[in-house]
């Protein structure tokens, strides 16, 4: 098992049962379509920070971003400040996929994702635009958890960010989904 640092989550094993199996009717549709839930586990990703610098007509502006480490395809993780030791904490796990990433590679992908960003907050307000990274040591992994639902050979599954407590999209799904139907190759 691999021993990896971690934020520390804010949502227990026992708070995201609830979650995935919430009462009411929408779960009742959930149960009827994809079955029951049958299963809750610990997921992590692990991203890599950078502290951004942005100059925009003469205004400076400085950010610590995540991008994930396995293929630099899901949305750029915001961070007040950097983690300090009492957000982490050290974990030993099988699930979490290798970073593939390198340095270069992800430097790349996290000034084309701010600027991205930038650029659909308005086009026109872009002047002299400068952006920067500096990657911070190490990696460090976000939390998950996954929700496996099914009967039968058929199974689903929902992730929710476990710091956040918010259920993630189709990029974190896929990225998952091409973990587990890996046999030891990278994704």
């Amino acid at each position: 098992m691999a021993r990896i640092r971690s934020l520390r989550p804010n949502v227990s094993r026992d708070e995201a049962i609830d979650q995935f199996s919430s009462g009411g009717p929408v779960e009742l549709l959930r149960q009827v379509a994809f079955g029951p839930v049958r299963s809750v586990a610990e997921f992590f990703i692990p991203f890599r920070l950078f502290q951004v610098e942005i100059l925009n007509s003469g205004k400076r502006d400085q950010r610590v971003l995540g991008l994930d480490a396995v293929t630099g395809t899901l949305d750029l993780y915001h961070f007040e400040e950097l983690p300090g030791p009492g957000e982490v904490v050290v974990v030993e796990t099988r699930n979490c996929p290798l970073g593939l990433l390198d340095d270069a590679r992800a430097m790349e992908l996290v000034i084309a994702k701010v600027r991205r960003v930038l650029f659909t907050t308005g086009f026109f307000r872009m002047r002299n635009l400068e952006i920067s990274a500096q990657p911070v040591a190490g990696e460090i992994c976000i939390p998950y958890w996954v929700g496996f639902r099914g009967r039968g050979t058929q199974a689903r599954f929902a992730v929710m960010d476990a710091v956040r407590r918010r259920i993630e999209g189709a990029k974190v799904r896929n990225l998952l989904q091409a973990w587990l139907t890996s046999i030891s190759k990278p994704i």
